[in-house]
């Protein structure tokens, strides 16, 4: 008996160990192994603790800064506009990463668990980057399981030859041509909010509307959206929306970057509610598969990207399911990057010109004399060059993305000596490159669109520092879509209104994936009158 009671004993004990030394291998000697090998060339960072990486400091330093009453305190009234200019949320956001940079340089390691990172802001090795065309440079794959519920395995997430395909089928209803095409359907979709404006206003001359622009934008945006890609209106589609927004909400209430990955398989709170609204989001744009399917199959074919996706799923014989989770993925990440992303720069631009009101004039004067009182076509739009200025110094100021993240799925070699080890996760911080003095010369936080005179090859030393759509071969599909969406926003708008900032406005960028005003952004909006 006493015999059985060792061996048993001994077998728990050998098991144990046999654990703790795998779990020391993942959770250590792995990571230790790539930190090696970037110590070797230079790069330093922060001393990671076993298990948790540098997540702890993180964390502690981020609570720091909610304590303080620094210069960074998050509200920041708006009394004029160097503030407006000059607040660099950068500091509020990721406050551990320009405590980091100030120590380390500009490109340091960091680790969450068992995941290496590498914070990359020198602009030329971000150049090198940008030239790079290997697929061995894919999305971090620990990032699916944080926002994977959000739009799934779809080209925004996927990497090598699955991203390929889905680029494939993607990329040809994004063309110019196409794109161009479907000026008509954004003008139709605008023509609502018009309407709505100026009801609130009223028919008072003189009267002002204190008005929440940044909802009234996302529901445009998504309608195009849903016309665009999807042949139905936003009405169709806004349980789809609002299933995604509330699921954006519960994936941003943790930091991105200070995660530990392995806790994502946790049924906590906030991953059971995630797990029920991602279920619940697939349910509805099944549905809406199956019906485009069965009118499909009754010769009512819609040319639109929906269709494209469904006839490039099944047609390859991936399997029902397969075929399905193609479907859905793509679905979620055009119903979510393809609306957010060009509201948010939308309403910044407004913010931003409602505070400089030359430049909301200069806008105005040149909407006026290209569209001569008719409605926007492609032609015009490309005659609009003082509102891409605007649109591109927005995107400057408030890029629609905060940060590039690829991983090293091969071991890469960058121009300057510096190779990437496999499994390094790369973080490129653009609202950081797009504010460096040393590319955008000193003026860098102010709002100046003239920088855009000469496009962005004169607008800055390294244009390739420049990255509101990414950088790479993995550029932004829809860049030219949102920038067409945009220019056919604002211009209807500054055609109609007037809009000034309202004293009750609190400057507070918030960070839920995209950069966005934390309590709204309310504008004074008043009916334009010709004088």
């Amino acid at each position: 008996m006493e015999l059985k009671v060792l061996w048993s004993l001994c077998v728990v004990t050998l098991c144990s160990c046999c654990l703790f030394g795998y779990i020391y291998i993942i959770a250590w000697v792995k990571p230790e192994r790539l930190r090696e090998k970037l110590r070797r060339q230079g790069i330093r960072g922060p001393p990671p603790s076993f298990l948790l990486g540098n997540v702890p400091e993180m964390k502690k330093i981020q609570s720091l800064l909610a304590s303080s009453n620094s210069i960074y305190s998050k509200e920041v009234k708006v009394l004029n506009g160097d503030q407006i200019a000059a607040h660099d949320y950068t500091s509020t956001f990721f406050p551990y990463f320009e405590y980091w940079r100030k120590q380390y340089g500009p490109t340091f390691m960091y680790s969450t668990g068992n995941v290496q990172h590498l914070y990359i802001s020198d602009p030329y090795l971000v150049k090198e980057i940008t030239l790079s065309n290997s697929w061995d440079l894919g999305k971090p794959s620990y990032l699916i399981g944080v926002i994977g519920p959000l739009v799934g395995l779809g080209v925004s997430l996927s990497s090598g030859q699955a991203w390929f395909h889905q680029r494939k089928i993607i990329a040809p209803e994004f063309f110019i041509d196409k794109v161009k095409g479907m000026v008509g359907l954004m003008v139709e979709s605008c023509l609502p909010l018009l309407k709505s404006w100026e009801d609130q206003i009223g028919g008072v001359k003189g009267r002002v509307a204190e008005i929440k622009v940044d909802e009234d934008l996302r529901n445009v945006s998504a309608d195009v959206i849903s016309k665009a890609c999807f042949g139905s209106c936003y009405s169709e589609g806004k349980e789809i929306f609002s299933l995604l927004r509330t699921l954006q909400g519960i994936t941003s209430r943790t930091s991105l970057h200070a995660r530990i990955p392995a806790l994502r398989y946790v049924p906590s709170k906030n991953n059971r509610e995630a797990w029920k609204l991602e279920q619940e989001t697939e349910r509805l744009i099944l549905k809406v598969v199956k019906e485009r399917k069965e009118s499909s199959s009754n010769n009512e074919t819609t040319e639109d990207l929906l269709q494209r996706l469904v006839e490039g799923a099944y047609a390859h014989q991936l399997g029902s399911e397969t075929a399905n989770r193609f479907v859905v993925d793509n679905c979620k990440n055009i119903y979510f990057a393809g609306h957010e992303t060009v509201a948010t720069v939308a309403t910044w631009a407004l913010m931003l010109l409602s505070f400089h009101q030359d430049w909301q004039s200069r806008v105005r004067n040149e909407v006026a004399e290209v569209f001569a009182g008719h409605f926007p076509d492609a032609d015009m739009l490309l005659k609009l060059k003082t509102l891409t200025m605007v649109i591109q110094e927005t995107m400057r100021l408030y890029p629609p993305s905060s940060f590039v993240a690829r991983e090293a799925l091969e071991q890469i070699s960058l121009g300057g000596g510096v190779d990437i080890p496999k499994g390094v996760n790369l973080w490129i911080p653009i609202p950081t490159l797009h504010r460096n003095p040393d590319i955008w010369g000193t003026d860098a936080h102010e709002f100046k669109p003239e920088r855009f005179t000469n496009g962005i090859l004169g607008a800055c030393k390294l244009p390739q520092a420049y990255i509101p759509f990414g950088l790479g071969p993995r550029t932004c599909l829809g860049q030219k879509f949102a920038m067409i969406e945009l220019k056919v926003l604002l211009s209807l708008l500054l055609s109609k209104f007037s809009f000034s900032l309202s004293p009750q406005y609190l400057h507070s960028p918030t960070f839920r994936l995209v950069v966005e005003p934390q309590y709204g952004m309310n504008l004074l909006v008043k009916k334009y009158e010709i004088t």
